[in-house]
């Protein structure tokens, strides 16, 4: 909200993203203090600049790929201190689309990723600001909990969004923020996306026992009418429940 948001909160963020990573569980891929390969390859080449690896990534182009791509697309100078890092933060680690989701559901307005009027006027109208950031930082943390790569990350993510919590919180109550924890190794911080949810968390939510239902329908029916069509027709239902379940819950369950 006020000038100096974007450099301390980008400041931030860097001490939890690290230098550079290229780890093999890493959807991201090669990354470079929070940038990755792809991204930096579609920034430059939006400039007419020819492509070049991340590791050598100027400032000046970091700095503007967070502000512009992250911060300026939540609108965090439009959000209130505190809520405004939270944003930033769960942006730059899952995408602004992910990020806006959780905010919009912890002020349950509308959800679609997209930040708007009502948005910005439910998240300054509301109250109690640290509530609302211990409702954006559990719902990041489910999230979490549910990807597939969460053993790998989980220790680095959770550690992450435990100290964006408490940042978060005093911001919002306008006291001073404890120092950032020591920083991790880039290969501890991955990204985190909704499209690495695990096929054993999307089967335990609502979404997947109802995809599952007709799975063990066309189980039932194969079993009391035997015979190749029989079994033919029931892995037929049961790959496209499968598969129709799964991203669904991508759809449905973000966040």
């Amino acid at each position: 909200m006020v000038a100096s948001s974007f450099a301390t909160a980008l400041s931030r963020v860097l001490s939890y993203e690290g230098g550079y990573s290229d780890h093999p569980a890493d959807p991201g891929g090669p990354t470079m203090k929070g940038i990755i390969q792809r991204e930096y390859d579609a920034y430059r080449a939006r400039r007419g600049l020819p492509k070049q690896s991340v590791r050598l990534i100027s400032d000046d182009e970091m700095h503007d790929i967070y502000r512009t791509s992250y911060w300026d697309a939540c609108r965090c100078d439009e959000l209130p201190p505190g809520v405004d890092f939270v944003v930033f933060d769960g942006a730059v680690n899952s995408g602004p689309t992910q990020s806006l989701k959780w905010l919009q559901r912890a002020l349950k307005v509308p959800v679609d990723g997209d930040i708007g009027p009502v948005t910005i006027e439910a998240a300054n109208a509301c109250q109690d600001k640290a509530a609302l950031i211990d409702d954006i930082c559990d719902r990041r943390i489910a999230m979490l909990r549910s990807l597939k790569t969460f053993p790998v990350f989980g220790k680095g993510w959770l550690s992450r969004v435990a100290d964006v919590r408490i940042r978060g919180k005093a911001l919002a109550q306008g006291a001073a923020a404890p120092p950032p924890p020591p920083a991790k190794p880039a290969d501890e911080m991955a990204k985190a996306k909704i499209s690495d949810t695990s096929a054993l968390a999307a089967l335990k939510t609502p979404e997947g026992i109802a995809a599952a239902i007709p799975v063990a329908t066309a189980a039932v029916n194969a079993a009391a009418n035997p015979g190749p069509m029989a079994w033919a027709l029931a892995v037929v239902i049961v790959i496209a429940a499968a598969v129709a379940g799964y991203y669904f819950l991508k759809l449905r369950r973000a966040g």
